[in-house]
């Protein structure tokens, strides 16, 4: 079944916040190593993945341009500016956080970033789940932690993320019909590759190695495309 992977991640969303209803606090040493225990692991998928390429200069070209455009199109700096703007807008004047808050907030996390993209294309062409459930343990391990402290609206993101990234697998399923086979099995290695490598970058990033922003990496999905059809008619 297609939707399997969203499905699952949705699934251990709803679990994390059902647990995190019921901790106010979760000593931050816990967080800490499990969260680095989950980087590793991201890292790790990530490098399966750029492993697929059959093209590394395609791969570095379309980073390249990609970073060039998410850097003028300041996507990292919108999508926070966004974030900030929208948690201002249901902080309640007492210090209790209200249900929008919580859901708007989790669903930006949920739903915002390459392992939801790459995931549910791997969903819908390749029938591979693994991202998917994946993101869906990170995603509720987040949600238990988000709940304690944003509230019961943490749980209502699967709303939106199942409608998110549903749309793209559903839609991922179809692709055959307007791209031919010998053309779309070299696109799906290389699109593979460049998502992998935006995996490993939250892997690191999950790591406090170092920061990177990776939703200005993010058009490299779009120019790796691009690229590929334009080496496979040349």
């Amino acid at each position: 079944m297609a939707l399997f992977g969203t499905l699952v991640n949705a699934l251990l969303i709803v679990v994390g916040s059902i647990i995190g209803l019921f901790f106010s606090r979760i000593p931050e040493k816990y967080k800490e190593t499990v969260m680095h225990g989950i980087g590793l692991a991201v890292v790790l998928i990530g490098l399966q993945m750029a492993f697929s390429t059959e093209n590394i200069v395609m791969v570095l070209v379309s980073l390249l341009f990609g970073a060039i455009i998410g850097e003028f199109l300041r996507i990292d700096d919108f999508l926070n500016r966004l974030g900030i703007w929208l948690g201002s807008k249901f902080t309640t004047k007492d210090d209790s956080i209200s249900v929008s808050q919580g859901f708007i907030t989790a669903t930006m996390v949920f739903c915002i970033g390459a392992m939801a993209i790459i995931g549910a294309l791997d969903s819908g062409i390749r029938g591979d789940h693994e991202v998917l459930i994946t993101k869906g343990i990170i995603d509720g391990f987040t949600a238990l932690v988000l709940t304690t402290t944003l509230g019961f609206g943490v749980i209502l993101s699967v709303i939106p993320l199942i409608l998110y990234q549903g749309g793209i697998t559903l839609f991922a399923t179809q692709i055959e019909k307007w791209i031919p086979d010998e053309i779309l099995t070299g696109m799906i290695y290389e699109i593979t590759a460049v998502g992998g490598l935006l995996i490993m970058a939250i892997g690191l990033n999950l790591l406090k190695i170092i920061h990177i922003r990776v939703a200005n990496l993010m058009p490299a999905l779009v120019v790796i495309v691009g690229i590929y059809y334009i080496y496979h008619w040349i």
